[in-house]
């Protein structure tokens, strides 16, 4: 079952997109908002107080939302469900369909699925005639409880019809509210930019209203919604035109939620110290205990993330005595949860004291968090909240791990699991197994051996980790990365720690048991470069199709090389043979460190005997220890699936102490075979739409040498040209979607980055974003079968500074919804990349020859060039995809 996230703390090394739904009972704001944990507290849309709604709720029913907003969610069940008794023996229909319609939002949250519907269904048959207002009330509810059950389309559906019931009782900002459950639904569906666009249309409508504090609510949650789904530079603006309504208003309350909401925004944009006064001053106008200890809590995280010790280690002891203050209640046991999480974080970077001064021992931030969480854990028993408890189980077993007190780790995280699993939250599933299995492998370790219980175990729950994960796929990614979740840290690893479990028992197990593990470790990466991709995007929007590399070429060998840890790993798949593997023992800095000066070697002004040594160090690594079994095999195409920092070096530049590996084999890259479409260029009466700039724009020099280039490709295939001021985008998109050209071919600025945001493409009136890829040059696919066989981009780069920017590369080659992408890693001369190009297409329709050999043959005539011999000039040309 696809389970809905709600709001729950952190976990260690960052935290997973969790969400909770903000429930404006009653419906003055029922937006149902959606959003994520920012490392500590959630952002927060406004929850309207009870005494706005005396006029609409009986006794029972306000007694029942005081201990909901409290909290108290079992005891608010019990109460609402005793008020839906009474009033059904009193004959009161609607207080008993708006009793069972709050009981079924408690039931939610509670992960009772089967009584959150009854309940909901039995509300939905009591609503009298002719009652829009409560009838859309009861369908925000029956919306949510959709979207949780992983039913976005009926979700989508049944909110736009409390849309209608809102209009019929001439609620707009409950309009309003039901529009932005909207852009959620379209969002788990992958329609983001409909999500997207919904949400600028809400705001449009917001800045019409006259000032008032349901407006700035309006405009806090709208805030919230773009923070979650990336667009941080509208967030900001609009939480600070919420934030002025407040304070012109002096509602302190309300202000304190938009400061703690813009303190969240301001971490995104990594503006650090901002952030920490923005929390700062959310806790000193907060209305309420929990209100200022979820300000302080993120401030805390905060200045342990940027490891200031000492005013850490002042803010304790405020947080602690807020902490004491609190009944018991969800929001106290996240609170009490999280503050162990940011104890154990500080508790492990204080152990650099011996290194910096100015950190403080452990002993210093330490207090009994077992005793902190046992307490957690026994209110939320009290409360008989199964998630709540959970997360507190878990963190207490997390406590043991880091203690090292592994045997009641172990069986705290299976009991945290069993709750968890029992609710159906796959999104803490998947965290509880991930520890579960590093608890196994610390065990496994000590104990020795690979093929001892523990290890074993270790592996079962990492493959159940990963598992989740895919299943979560599309709940992970509609976010932006930096703040819900670091997905460095908090997904990526479980990946890794998978395959280096797997391949650390390759060595020694029987041939079977060996091509298995290595079939698995071969499928996890994969796997990891696709939710690197959908990380990049922030959305879970690639195809899957796998492919055998047999059936894709018998030609060419297809390499994975992955940095682990404590050595460099390599997998290797030869058409036709078992899989087999090879390793270096290397440290994972010892590996990017030499990556990174092999990669500064190839400018000119390094000398060729250090950019020989390093690359040679490279190819040792990579291709020396399978040279025998490649050379054996006869394959012509070498085909690298990289991972890190290797995605930056270009393969060709290899060196084997005699020749360059371009010398001997065609090459490409692939994000692996899952995203591999299996077709050869169709040449027949192929034509090729060209583009470019050759003057200077927006910032960026001139490009002389493309009104060259496109001359050249247009003697050698039939080509439309748009150069300068015809190159804009609206042209691009009337042209790309009036013909089906098979080539597209662009000379112009073109940056890659490991952010969506800063990949881009130039033309002469602006920049193509590169999540905008796909409206571009897919729009004509809606129209024919044709897509397009070949995207060129010459004059790119990657971003000065990003050690991942050529993620930004693969997004764009994917986004694209081309077969094959050729591109450049650097920005290289006008003259010889115009040369490679004329060369690159005289290849591929003269001679007939797969793109990868179309572009080792342009390579080699460059290599061959006494003026261009060198590296800079035809290393820098990557083919990405599919290579024939």
């Amino acid at each position: 079952m696809k389970r809905l996230r709600q709001f729950s703390p952190i976990h260690k090394s960052g935290s997973i997109v969790r969400r909770y739904i903000s429930h404006f009972i009653l419906g003055l704001l029922t937006l149902f908002l959606i959003t994520a944990v920012v490392p500590v507290a959630a952002q927060r849309s406004p929850i309207t107080s009870i005494e706005q709604h005396t006029t609409h709720a009986s006794t029972q029913l306000a007694q029942g939302i005081t201990l909901y907003e409290a909290g108290q969610i079992a005891d608010a069940a019990a109460v609402w469900q005793q008020a839906a008794q009474d009033y059904e023996v009193k004959g009161d229909r609607l207080n008993q369909a708006l009793s069972l319609n709050y009981l079924s939002l408690a039931y939610q949250d509670l992960g009772q699925w089967q009584k959150a519907q009854s309940s909901i269904s039995q509300s939905l048959e009591l609503i009298p005639p002719n009652n829009p207002f409560t009838l859309a009330q009861v369908l925000n509810t029956q919306g949510s409880l959709q979207l949780a059950l992983g039913k976005a389309e009926a979700a989508l559906n049944t909110w736009k019809q409390a849309e209608q019931a809102y209009r019929a009782a001439g609620d707009e900002v409950g309009m309003i509210g039901t529009q932005i459950n909207q852009s959620q639904a379209l969002q788990t569906l992958g329609l983001y930019r409909r999500a997207k666009t919904n949400l600028e249309q809400i705001n449009q409508k917001l800045q019409t209203q006259p000032d008032s504090l349901l407006k700035a609510s309006g405009l806090r949650s709208l805030g919230v919604a773009l923070q979650v789904v990336g667009d941080l530079q509208q967030s900001q603006e609009v939480l600070e035109q919420s934030l002025a309504i407040q304070e012109r208003l002096d509602s302190a309350g309300d202000t304190s939620a938009t400061l703690f909401s813009l303190g969240n925004t301001r971490r995104a944009l990594q503006d650090y110290p901002k952030a920490t006064e923005l929390y700062q001053k959310a806790a000193e106008k907060a209305t309420n205990p929990l209100s200022q200890l979820e300000a302080q809590l993120n401030q805390l995280s905060l200045l342990v993330q940027t490891e200031q010790w000492q005013a850490a280690q002042a803010l304790l002891p405020t947080i602690q005595a807020n902490l004491t203050q609190l009944p018991p209640s969800r929001a106290a046991v996240y609170a009490q949860v999280n503050l162990a999480e940011s104890l154990i974080k500080l508790s492990a970077l204080t152990g650099k004291v011996e290194r910096d001064p100015k950190a403080l021992p452990s002993s210093t931030v330490l207090p009994d968090m077992a005793q902190l969480l046992a307490k957690a854990v026994q209110q939320a028993r009290m409360l008989k909240d199964s998630r709540a408890e959970s997360y507190a189980l878990g963190e207490l077993a997390h406590l043991y791990e880091y203690t090292q007190n592994f045997p009641e780790a172990q069986k705290l995280t299976q009991d945290a699991l069993s709750l968890a699993q029992a609710i159906n939250a796959s999104d803490i599933t998947y965290r509880w197994q991930w520890q579960l299995g590093r608890i196994h492998k610390h065990q496994g370790a000590l104990q020795g051996g690979l093929t001892q219980p523990h290890t074993v175990q270790a592996l079962a729950a990492y493959t159940e980790a990963v598992k989740a994960l895919q299943s979560l796929r599309s709940d992970l990614v509609a976010i932006n990365p930096d703040v819900q979740f670091s997905f460095r840290e908090s997904v990526e690893p479980i990946y890794r720690e998978l395959v280096e479990l797997l391949l650390q028992s390759v060595p020694e197990q029987n041939p079977v048991s060996r091509q298995e593990n290595l079939k698995q470790a071969r499928q996890v990466i994969e796997s990891l470069q696709l939710a690197e991709l959908d990380n990049f995007f922030r959305e879970a929007c690639l195809d899957i199709k796998p492919e055998q590399i047999d059936r894709v070429d018998p030609t060419a060998a297809v390499i994975y090389p992955i940095i682990l840890p404590d050595r460099f790993a390599v997998i290797l798949s030869l058409p036709g043979q078992p899989l087999s593997y090879y390793q270096t023992q290397l440290r994972q800095s010892e590996v990017e460190g030499i990556l990174e000066q092999f990669l500064q070697s190839l400018n000119r002004s390094f000398s060729s005997k250090l950019r020989l040594r390093f690359s040679q160090q490279v190819y040792d690594w990579l291709i020396r220890p399978a040279e025998a079994r490649l050379a054996e095999s006869g394959v012509k195409t070498l085909v690298f699936v990289l991972d890190g920092s290797l995605r930056n070096v270009p393969m060709a530049a290899l060196h084997d102490g005699k020749q360059y590996l371009v010398e001997k084999y065609s090459i490409a890259l692939s994000q692996g075979l899952q995203l591999l479409e299996s077709r050869s260029l169709a040449r027949n009466r192929l034509t090729a739409l060209t583009g470019g700039l050759t003057e200077a724009r927006q910032g960026f020099a001139a490009l002389p040498g493309v009104k060259s280039e496109l001359k050249q490709i247009s003697a050698e295939v039939r080509s439309e040209v748009l150069l300068n001021q015809e190159f804009t985008q609206k042209s691009l998109e009337k042209k790309i979607s009036a013909l089906p050209f098979p080539v597209i071919h662009l000379a112009t600025h073109a940056q890659f980055s490991s952010k969506a945001e800063d990949t881009f493409l130039l033309t002469w009136d602006g920049r193509i974003q590169v999540k905008d890829f796909d409206q571009l040059l897919q729009s004509r696919q809606q129209q024919n079968q044709n897509p397009i066989e070949l995207l060129v981009l010459s004059a790119c780069q990657t971003a000065a500074g990003d050690k991942r920017a050529t993620l930004g590369l693969a997004g764009l080659a994917v986004r694209s919804g081309a077969r094959s992408t050729l591109a450049t890693l650097w920005s290289v001369s006008d003259e010889s990349t115009a040369e490679f190009m004329a060369e690159f297409y005289r290849e591929l329709f003269q001679t007939q020859v797969s793109k990868a050999e179309a572009v080792r043959q342009s390579q080699l005539m460059l290599l061959r060039n006494a003026k261009y011999d060198h590296p800079y000039y035809w290393a820098p040309f990557v083919l990405v995809g599919n290579w024939l």
